[in-house]
């Protein structure tokens, strides 16, 4: 007996190091691998190397603009008088750092508002509120799509309150300021939501000080409020610029090819087959996102605030006490605010529901759902049809969940162990947030679907079972990011205390930090599970057969057609995308990740 438990000891002491082991793989083989593949084309032709194609690529005006005469050997000076000039030329990978820098501004602009009001005030509702605060940033972006049609669209509902009231109708579709505000849609939550971590991690003892040494309010909180928020504001807007430098869905949608960035033409470029000139752009789009990947996970290490034992500050009713200027003023700029944020983040949702139940006469109706409804029993076999797509959609959601779930912990955990080359192991495994979802799915197509010899056999997955890998891999950051900040904020004497009495490095992880961070892990479940409902860009290459069609992809089908019968499905993904959010709410709680 002695002999069985000193050999189960031995295990689970290795556990650990075999979970990361594991982990690794799965990383290797269904990310870096693929990946790999993929971007080599860049470098490998016809069986040579060579950077003709990337060196191509660099030089080219159509891409680089301005900056490619640089590549191409003129003179720094020359280059400077024309990025100078009036008819200067910016080029798709220009263009694309350009609508991520307007979408970063207008997110922090329209996050900022609402993290004070979050932080500050106190009000029914606020717990919601702050939860559902994410729920913009893994609505799937098809969804948005349709939201914002038929909210800017010609017929709109803005339009039609326009002309109701008799102003003239504007037209924002397929224009650059649609594209801005549809980012800020989605990321501005994402700055709102870190912002308020930060916030509410300031202590108010060092406030109080602060004051009684004569300081005002507006220098207290300059010097020890804002020093503590704005790494969470600039921790947002580097997340942020990321991710709409890497958009798709929502430039192709609201934007198409005229405003395309570098993932629309990466996009583009596969299709047609073109893939060393697809790999060397992707290659270039990868560069700048992990560049400012890599600067916000220094920054995040370098200025992390542990929260333990802080007395945050009091939060004001919204109805103020007293009728003074000094309480009435920040009420009445949030009440604006309110106005502006009702039009962007409630009206796209609320007018693609309107639309699924409206006629063409304004009339409401139940059509487009009875169009879904008789799509599924009488469509064709390469037709998309509803139920097919939900039961996709909820199928491959639990299945990378239960993949992602795991991984994220095991990162999560790793990540925040005291050992040289930390950061590395953070970056290395942050990648998937920084490359292009389309590289991801081509990779796995082309890999794992097409198949892979290895010692003989020849070894290949549905495309199924690429759309679940593709979702894993996409949702497992996000698992990471909510479980690490309570890792690292744990008293690491609890750990200490289970490890002195006896308890391996497994069985003190399982008995005592994660109960205490369950919260994270729950959180980090429904992100994962979120995330994998709304996937457009692995999953449009990947859903190549007629049975692996998720609901997103069901949703760009009907659009192409009738508006009526994608609003329809738009709502029955928002209530299945919603739903998981509750877990977050009733089970998850406040997490302090993302």
């Amino acid at each position: 007996m002695r002999a069985l438990r000193s050999a189960a000891d031995r295990v689970d002491g290795h556990l650990l190091t075999a979970l990361a082991l594991a982990t690794s793989a799965v990383l290797v083989t269904t990310f870096y691998y693929p990946v790999g593949t993929v971007l080599i084309e860049a470098v490998v032709v016809d069986g040579a190397v060579t950077g003709s194609v990337f060196a191509a690529v660099l030089r080219d005006p159509f891409y680089f603009g301005e900056i490619a005469r640089l590549f191409a050997g003129e003179s720094p000076a020359a280059v400077a008088r024309a990025l100078l000039s009036p008819d200067r030329r910016i080029g798709i990978v220009g263009f694309t750092a350009y609508q991520a820098a307007l979408s970063t501004i207008a997110s922090v602009a329209l996050g900022l508002p609402a993290a004070y009001l979050l932080a500050r005030f106190e009000f029914p509702g606020r717990r919601t509120v702050r939860s559902l605060t994410i729920v913009p940033f893994v609505l799937p972006s098809i969804m948005v799509a349709v939201g914002f049609v038929a909210t800017f669209g010609q017929r709109g509902t803005l339009n039609a309150a326009l002309r109701a009231v008799g102003l003239p109708a504007i037209d924002l579709m397929f224009s650059l300021e649609a594209v801005v505000i549809a980012h800020a849609f989605y990321n501005a939550p994402l700055v709102a939501r870190v912002t308020t971590a930060a916030w509410e991690s300031v202590d108010a003892r060092a406030v109080e000080t602060a004051r009684s040494l004569g300081a005002g309010p507006v220098r207290a909180f300059y010097d020890v409020v804002a020093p503590q928020v704005y790494p969470a504001v600039l921790t947002g807007a580097a997340l942020t610029f990321v991710f709409t430098f890497g958009t798709f869905p929502i430039v192709l949608a609201l934007g198409g090819f005229e405003l395309a960035t570098v993932e629309v033409f990466v996009y583009r470029l596969a299709r047609d087959l073109q893939y060393a000139e697809a790999a060397a752009l992707a290659i270039l789009e990868l560069g700048i996102s992990l560049a400012v990947l890599l600067a916000y996970l220094r920054y995040e290490a370098d200025t992390a605030v542990q929260s333990r034992g802080v007395e945050p500050l009091p939060r004001r009713s919204l109805r103020p006490a007293t009728a003074s200027v000094r309480e009435l003023l920040p009420r009445v700029g949030l009440a604006a605010y309110a106005a502006v944020a009702a039009l962007i983040f409630l009206a796209p949702i609320g007018s693609m529901i309107l639309a699924s139940v409206t006629g063409g006469d304004g009339a409401l109706t139940l059509e487009h759902y009875r169009f879904l409804a008789a799509r599924q029993r009488t469509a064709a076999a390469f037709q998309v049809r509803p139920w097919p797509a939900i039961r996709n959609s909820l199928g491959f959601a639990i299945a990378s969940t239960l993949i992602a779930l795991p991984m994220g912990v095991v990162v999560a955990v790793l990540t925040t162990r005291r050992y040289r080359g930390r950061k590395l192991v953070d970056a290395a495994a942050m990648a998937p947030l920084a490359v292009s979802g389309i590289v991801v799915g081509l990779g796995l197509l082309r890999g794992l679907v097409f198949g892979v010899e290895f010692a003989g056999w020849r070894i290949a997955a549905s495309g199924a079972v690429a759309i679940v890998v593709a979702h894993a891999v996409a949702g497992y950051p996000f698992v990471v990011r909510t479980v690490a900040p309570g890792l690292e904020g744990l008293d690491r004497s609890l750990v200490e205390s289970a490890r002195a009495l006896g308890a391996s490095r497994v069985r003190a992880l399982r008995d005592v930090e994660l109960p205490l961070v369950w919260p994270g892990v729950v959180a980090g479940a429904a992100f994962a599970f979120a995330i994998s409902i709304g996937e457009f860009t692995a999953t449009v290459v990947l859903a190549t057969g007629a049975d692996a069609y998720t609901m997103p992809i069901a949703i760009e089908r009907f659009i192409g057609r009738r508006l009526g019968p994608a609003t329809a499905m738009g709502v029955v993904l928002l209530v299945v995308t919603g739903c998981s959010f509750v877990v977050i709410e009733r089970l998850g709680g406040e997490s302090r990740g993302l």
